[in-house]
């Protein structure tokens, strides 16, 4: 391997985000907006051409049009030097069946790897908040012999039981000894035994180990063919898994205060949990580190803006307006606002998150609420006051929160 390895990075993207419905009813997790501007696959894409990996294949599934049409709108390399960001979707290539695993997504479109020919293989999630350098952990991974790498968050012990845990030799705390599914009884780490290592979803391989590994677990009877539940573990079998410890991971612009935040934002609990700290005056995740941008598109809106109405005065705080934003006489508290949201006269949005399009009639009330697409709050509504009223026009009430699917009509 010469000195600069080439590098292919695929982003696995076809997950389905079950937990995230109605959010998901009509998009593919990696797709769900977040923030006002951005998609969640985009965090994972940034990451990458940050670390200087611009050739990227992003493999979909699951009701991929929006995520497609995001990749192939927004992430548009220049090709003289073979630069590309192209979402795969599944190609049945071996079978009449499409992706069982992820890992089965990476056997199913081996001839990527094969028509690229590089040297590493980075695999990445697409469903994660986060800045991560990979270009150390590539580094990491070349100087360490092994065929896998693993990137890994430390987590407190008690929470060993609700992620995919590494236990790592004690004399050679980057190599894998074990990965323990959901374990309730974890060895603490032997620089901090109140901790754990879970791993992030984020893999190192090189090239020829991993197309050897996931063509064996093709054929491997009992397999469900999953990156951490089979292909990582037959790989630490043979001695061959080292792990990458995330607090090692240093960031262009990062501050102390959110240098190794990530987050898991799979469940609507979660989701939400992430954008009040968004909205909140100082947030650990900082949207504003120019040193490592998080890139994106959101069309061709105008500023936001804010104005009064019908003798009304807009306040606004602790919010997040998107280009394109329109508050008329309305109160906005602890909100992220998406392109094109309208807000009217005397209408009040508090600790809520609405996507495009979403417009507030005058004199509505939206609380503790997450609004989908283009939903229409008529005048005088309130959605998240009363959750009992807001289960009988047929709402999705959840952990204190209401939330509408994406073109949801508000009966009348």
């Amino acid at each position: 391997m010469s000195a600069r390895p080439k590098v292919l990075a695929i982003v696995l993207a076809g997950g389905e985000g079950k937990r995230l419905m109605p959010l998901t009813a009509d998009r593919a997790k990696p797709a769900v907006p977040f923030a006002g501007i951005y998609r969640l696959i985009d965090f994972a894409l940034s990451n990458v051409v940050n670390s200087g990996y611009l050739q990227v294949v992003v493999l979909t599934q699951y009701k991929s049009h929006s995520l497609d049409r995001h990749v192939t709108q927004t992430w548009r390399m220049s090709t003289m030097l073979g630069n590309y960001v192209a979402p795969v979707p599944a190609q049945q290539r071996v079978g009449k069946h499409w992706y069982l695993g992820s890992g089965d997504a990476i056997y199913q479109s081996l001839n990527l790897i094969k028509d690229e020919k590089p040297d590493i293989v980075v695999v990445v999630g697409a469903d994660h908040v986060y800045r991560m350098d990979f270009s150390q952990m590539v580094d990491q991974h070349v100087a360490s012999g092994a065929g896998c790498t693993v990137a890994a968050i430390r987590q407190p012990i008690g929470l060993a039981d609700q992620f995919g845990v590494i236990d790592v030799v004690p004399d050679d705390p980057r190599r894998i000894r074990e990965f323990l599914e959901k374990p309730t009884d974890p060895t603490g780490l032997p620089d901090s035994p109140h901790e754990v290592l879970a791993s992030m979803g984020n893999y190192v391989f090189d090239a020829e180990a991993l197309v050897e590994a996931v063509t064996r677990d093709s054929t491997t009877d009992g397999s469900k063919h999953d990156m951490g539940g089979d292909i990582v573990p037959a790989f630490v079998r043979r001695d061959q898994a080292a792990v990458y410890d995330y607090q090692d991971n240093v960031v262009p612009g990062a501050t102390e205060r959110d240098k190794g935040y990530w987050r898991d934002v799979g469940t609507l609990g979660s989701y939400y949990a992430a954008h009040m700290d968004v909205v909140s005056p100082l947030p650990i995740f900082n949207l504003y580190n120019f040193d490592w941008p998080i890139y994106t598109s959101y069309g061709p809106q105008p500023p936001a803006k804010v104005v009064a109405a019908g003798g009304r005065e807009s306040h606004v705080d602790e919010a997040v307006l998107s280009p394109g934003v329109v508050v008329s006489g309305g109160h906005v508290n602890r909100s992220v606002l998406s392109p094109a949201v309208h807000v009217g006269q005397g209408a009040s949005v508090d600790g809520s998150v609405l996507m495009n399009g979403v417009t507030v009639g005058a004199g509505a009330v939206v609380r503790n609420a997450i609004l989908d697409k283009n939903v229409v709050v008529p005048p005088g509504a309130e959605i998240g006051v009363d959750a009992e009223a807001d289960r009988a026009r047929g709402f999705l009430v959840e952990d204190g929160l209401t939330v509408l699917g994406k073109d949801q009509v508000f009966p009348g």
